[in-house]
């Protein structure tokens, strides 16, 4: 009678081993929650996104339901009203095929009131249901490591799923991320993309393999600026990881160039040319009202506490962008809620391998890990 249990002790010691050693492979990402000392505490310029319009500072949690409402009221009357929500948008799968240890899927899925585009559902080998991201860019082939000009670690949708995530890629809506297609939404472009992704998710959601509560997006430079405005304006996004789209409005930095007609700068009647604003080319559309009127991103980016984000700094993201991201610790604070806001930074704008691997541990720690 002792082999039996002998034997069932082992393999009960063996499993805890292999998840204890899967728990020393991951990335600590604890250190990145907290800015470097020169930058704790630092609030710059920036007005506080707890301030309500008439003035007056919110005070504690149960104020802050309706400043977040006031600030995405501001936001939506700056870029313009989303159209309707997709309740149920049709995702067909046109092949399917087994790469390493998971499915793909060739997809053609609704973003819009019958506008499709083609994409890719990679499926984890096993049995879910799984954590799942959204990851948008320029071609869903690069996202899934499918296109070889794309350049390396930029394949966020393929390295994830190999770590048990469900992902979903498509590209620029119209094929060209410098000639958006809006369908028939009014919006400015990059609040249209926002739109997209909140239909994503809702497809998503809807997929067996999918559980609907673990949805993260993940995006770089265009697809993190993207993914910010994706994450910031849909609330059941679960959380968000943003790879050096540019988090703080700044007119001279050709990367962070909110202004082009492709992002807030849209205006039907304008003549401006692409590149940075002077006054011969000055801006135009939603960018240039939301200057003049003295908002910033920090007051998108207030729309997502408690839910947790990170900022994978590159070129364009630096960290003194700790001073923007200080104000949205500040009402994490107010909520009752830690370590909700992380950054991590390397020198250049390419994503690398151990920021990637930053990234991933975010993931896992935020829509895997059940604490």
């Amino acid at each position: 009678m002792k082999t039996p249990i002998t034997f069932f002790r082992c393999i009960v010691f063996l499993s805890l081993v292999s998840t204890l050693h899967a728990e020393d492979n991951r990335t600590n990402i604890d250190a990145y929650f907290s800015p470097p000392p020169e930058f704790a505490n630092q609030f710059g310029a920036y007005a506080s996104p707890l301030k309500f319009d008439d003035g007056h500072i919110a005070k504690d949690a149960a104020e802050w339901p309706k400043r977040r409402a006031e600030i995405l009221t501001t936001w939506t009357a700056l870029m313009g009203a989303w159209p309707p929500l997709l309740t149920s948008p049709r995702l067909e799968i046109v092949s399917t095929t087994h790469r390493d240890t998971f499915t793909q899927h060739r997809i053609k899925i609704e973003i819009a009131a019958d506008f499709s585009v083609d994409g890719y559902l990679l499926v984890p080998d096993g049995k879910g249901p799984f954590s799942a991201v959204f990851v948008p860019f320029y071609d869903p082939e690069t996202s899934v490591g499918l296109n070889p000009k794309s350049g390396a670690q930029r394949d966020f949708a393929y390295q994830l799923t190999s770590r048990n995530f469900v992902t979903l890629s498509i590209g620029s809506p119209g094929g060209d991320a410098r000639k958006p297609k809006l369908d028939s939404a009014t919006c400015q472009p990059l609040s249209f993309l926002a739109y997209v992704a909140a239909n994503v998710h809702t497809a998503l959601a809807q997929r067996p393999e999918v559980d609907p509560s673990r949805i993260g997006v993940m995006g770089h430079s265009y697809g993190g600026k993207w993914a910010m405005f994706a994450a910031c304006l849909y609330e059941k996004f679960a959380c968000g990881v943003w790879s050096d789209p540019g988090i703080a409005f700044d007119d001279t930095r050709n990367n962070i160039n909110y202004w082009e007609p492709w992002y807030l700068g849209f205006d039907s009647k304008s003549t401006r040319k692409p590149g940075l604003i002077t006054p011969g080319n000055p801006s135009t559309g939603a960018y240039k009202t939301i200057r003049e009127t003295g908002h910033d991103l920090i007051e998108l980016q207030a729309l997502m506490p408690p839910r947790p984000f990170l900022v994978s700094g590159g070129a364009e993201d630096t960290p003194s962008r700790w001073i923007a991201l200080n104000h949205i610790v500040s009402v994490n604070t107010l909520l009752g809620q830690a370590n909700r806001v992380a950054m991590t930074n390397r020198k250049d704008h390419t994503p690398s391998p151990e920021s990637n691997s930053q990234m991933i541990a975010f993931f896992e720690r935020f829509l895997m890990d059940k604490k």
